[in-house]
């Protein structure tokens, strides 16, 4: 019987049913890790591990040598290369930047072109700049990512990210921008910062590393690379109080306006009711609001007087606090219209007698025979006296307003009332 060369595809069949590999193909994979990214010239580790698809209930193969990995890593430069049971682990290097591509796959060990027994590829992402990150924390930690409190300590720190201490001789310089107007230059990687103002801000960072380095011929270099990094902060307050501006006189039937000042940072979610007593707010009692500044006004019409209490539930995403506010509620009074007409009238009626009676002393007057006294003194042409009834008139009611001393008008309620005889007559009068 003549014997045939097996081919590359029998021959690796014929392995895997000899025990030399596993056989189910496509029931195993590579599982890959990665301490990048990276920056230029810094040594990269990426490993991959020979697992089961269904997460381990498939048995492994137990003799690990049956087995190779084969990897692509072009333009990576391949520094070193470790094998061991079902992994295999790779160091390498770029000097340029980009997105670069890894790909490996298993074969049994004697036969590397037969179908992969597992696959696994990867996109190792290489800068030529600084590669970190800012945290920042605070003692007074919250539930919401990115929130602070103000007017207390942050803690703000740049962590290089270099596994392969690529950066263990270089000296580094930290300019710190706060958002806030506030700048500062530092060589700690680590700075302390309290906002005093609500908002939202954003701290960046700008890192300068400088290192000596052997270059290619004689003597040595200053190399330096930098990278810019940012993080966004929103700053919060806990709310302190409401401060309820209500109209100190509310009526029955009228419309209010209550305004509420919150001391605390928006948003808001706020709640309020009016109940006989100041008592909390349950869950349920009352519909919220979405308040997105600091004031917010509210109106109500009182039906019936009494005293009321507004309760009134306020929270954001830091603290939540309630407040109340007494409110008595008087019937509607009398309008002061219904005063303004009796006064009118009493007014009206007490100008037409003045009227009347001037108008009749001056008919009466007509049938006399005047005959003037005159008086030489400075003052007699300056100040000429009104007629007796209107005089009278004038002294009686309008004298302590009109006079310019209180010992004047005494003067004319003496003499009106004829405590003192007058001193002359400036005109006397004959019957015809």
């Amino acid at each position: 019987m003549e014997l045939r060369p097996q081919t590359w595809p029998e021959k690796c069949r014929n392995e895997m049913e000899r025990g030399m590999g596993p056989r189910y193909p496509g029931l195993y994979e590579l599982r890959l890790t990665t301490d990048g990214p990276a920056t230029t010239g810094a040594e990269v580790t990426i490993s991959a591990s020979f697992v089961a698809r269904d997460n381990g209930s498939l048995a492994l193969p137990m003799d690990a040598h049956l087995y190779r990995f084969h990897w692509i890593h072009t333009p990576l430069v391949l520094t070193s290369k470790t094998e061991k049971a079902l992994s295999s682990t790779i160091r390498v290097v770029s000097n340029v930047p980009g997105d670069l591509p890894v790909s490996v796959w298993v074969t049994p060990a004697n036969c590397w072109t037969c179908q992969p027994v597992a696959r696994g590829f990867t996109v190792l992402s290489i800068t030529e700049f600084l590669v970190g990150k800012l945290v920042v924390t605070q003692n007074s930690s919250l539930p919401w990512p990115s929130s602070y409190l103000t007017k207390m300590t942050l803690k703000v720190s740049f962590l290089l990210h270099d596994p392969s201490n690529f950066f263990k001789s270089a000296l580094f310089l930290y300019n710190w921008d706060f958002g806030d107007g506030t700048q500062m230059v530092t060589e700690d990687p680590v700075v302390y910062y309290n906002y005093s103002i609500i908002g939202t801000f954003t701290v960046k960072l700008k890192v300068v590393a400088e290192w000596e380095q052997a270059k290619p011929g004689a003597g040595k270099g200053i190399m330096q690379k930098m990278g810019d990094f940012s993080a966004s902060l929103k700053l919060q307050e806990t709310l302190r109080g409401i401060q309820v501006l209500v109209p100190t006189l509310i009526q029955t039937l009228h419309k209010i306006t209550v305004t509420l000042n919150f001391l605390g940072s928006p948003p808001l979610t706020v709640c309020w009711r009016l109940k006989p007593e100041c008592l909390p707010l349950e869950e349920g009692e009352c519909h919220p609001v979405s308040v997105a500044s600091t004031t917010y006004n509210l109106t109500h019409t009182f039906r019936n007087p009494g005293d009321y209490c507004f309760s009134i539930r306020a929270e954001n995403v830091i603290s939540k606090t309630h407040q109340y506010h007494r409110i008595q509620v008087w019937p509607t009074s009398i309008q002061p219209a219904v005063f303004a007409f009796p006064c009118a009238t009493l007014i009206t009626v007490m100008l037409a007698i003045v009227m009347y009676m001037t108008l009749r002393n001056a008919g009466q007057q007509k049938d006399m025979v005047e005959v003037a006294d005159f008086d030489f003194s400075p003052m007699s042409d300056k100040n000429p006296e009104p007629p007796s009834g209107v005089r009278c008139c004038c002294q009686m009611c309008c004298g302590p307003f009109l006079l310019e001393t209180p010992a004047e008008y005494l003067e004319i309620v003496r003499e009106n009332h004829g405590l003192l005889p007058p001193l002359y007559k400036s005109v006397k009068t004959y019957s015809v």
